[in-house]
């Protein structure tokens, strides 16, 4: 792979700067997820990044191994990410949790496992947990030994990295400074795009030698159970719309050319063939110095996935700063 689109993790391993995103609301999820990760690997995706909780792991895995078996690409040619779900923090589930991911993929070892959100659900077949008041059901769980239980996971050879989602600095700090650290996490994933540009975590993951992926990065997809729908449409911006037209490209090939070139690792979910061909133009041209500091001037710490059901739990992520 051409060395520009990737970037190297603290541990060696490399990741592809542009992802693809299989999240889909459930009914797209089941019935289209294998033949638009098929269309993705074809056009020039390398990195696909799934989870547990999109439950769609047997149609992604299927569409790998589909263009592993026809010749398109080698498993190594693949990153493949998965996440641990919030039913899964304690230690003990965590390995039980990969091998299911595993099992669903049929693949031997994903590249990168990272635990999606810092918030403990109470652990059952149940994917979010309610009381009678429909609030959700907390656990409570020390991180520090989930990351444990991670580190024995690539130990056994079941994932080739670790990492973290949706983690604040303080949460990190954590664990990078828990005694008998063995593996840092190589990431964090993170909503981020110029309304939300995240330049302070950005900044606090770059001096700890992490990498920080961005998901949400064209704004969102308008799930109204996780975003904030009152929020302005991203992709409509005046600023983004002006660079865009100036290099003929669309405001969202700007929007992620903009974290490519500040260091961030980048996701891209769409289930429209035509704008998963034209993500991968994003490496067709460069934003000017002057083009992305008038992007990093949109930010207004404008979050749309705000996970608003976890609000009260002691590790709900989002009440820090950054």
């Amino acid at each position: 792979m051409d060395p520009k689109r990737q970037v190297k993790l603290n541990n060696g391993h490399f990741i592809p700067v542009l992802g693809f995103g299989t999240y889909a609301p459930l009914e797209t999820a089941k019935s289209e997820s294998q033949e638009v990760t098929q269309f993705a690997i074809e056009v020039g995706f390398r990195h696909i990044d799934c989870a547990h909780v999109y439950q769609n792991e047997e149609q992604v895995g299927q569409a790998i191994r589909s263009k592993i078996a026809d010749g398109t690409v080698k498993r190594e040619d693949i990153f493949y990410t998965s996440k641990l779900w919030l039913t899964s923090l304690r230690p003990e589930l965590v390995r039980p949790a990969l091998e299911k991911s595993l099992k669903n993929l049929q693949l031997d070892y994903v590249d990168l496992y990272i635990i999606h959100i810092p918030v403990a659900l109470k652990p059952g077949e149940e994917l979010f947990p309610k009381d009678e008041n429909g609030k959700l059901i907390f656990d409570s769980v020390d991180l520090c030994l989930t990351w444990e239980a991670l580190e024995k996971c690539k130990d056994a050879g079941l994932t080739k990295s670790i990492g973290v989602s949706n983690f604040n600095h303080k949460q990190l700090e954590k664990i990078l400074n828990k005694p008998g650290l063995k593996y840092k996490p190589v990431c964090n994933q993170v909503e981020c795009h110029p309304y939300l540009n995240q330049s302070k975590l950005l900044d606090f993951c770059k001096s700890h030698d992490i990498v920080l992926v961005a998901f949400g990065a064209l704004g969102s997809q308008r799930v109204k159970e996780w975003v904030n729908l009152n929020h302005p449409i991203l992709l409509e911006d005046p600023v983004l719309s002006a660079i865009a037209q100036k290099h003929k490209q669309t405001p969202a090939l700007v929007a992620l050319r903009y974290q490519i070139q500040r260091g961030v690792v980048v996701l891209t979910k769409s289930f429209n063939k035509k704008r998963v061909k034209e993500n991968i133009q994003v490496f067709d041209f460069e934003l000017s110095p002057e083009d992305m500091k008038a992007i990093d001037g949109l930010n207004r710490n404008r979050r749309y996935y705000e996970f608003l059901p976890g609000v009260g739990h002691p590790e709900y992520p989002f009440s820090e700063e950054y």
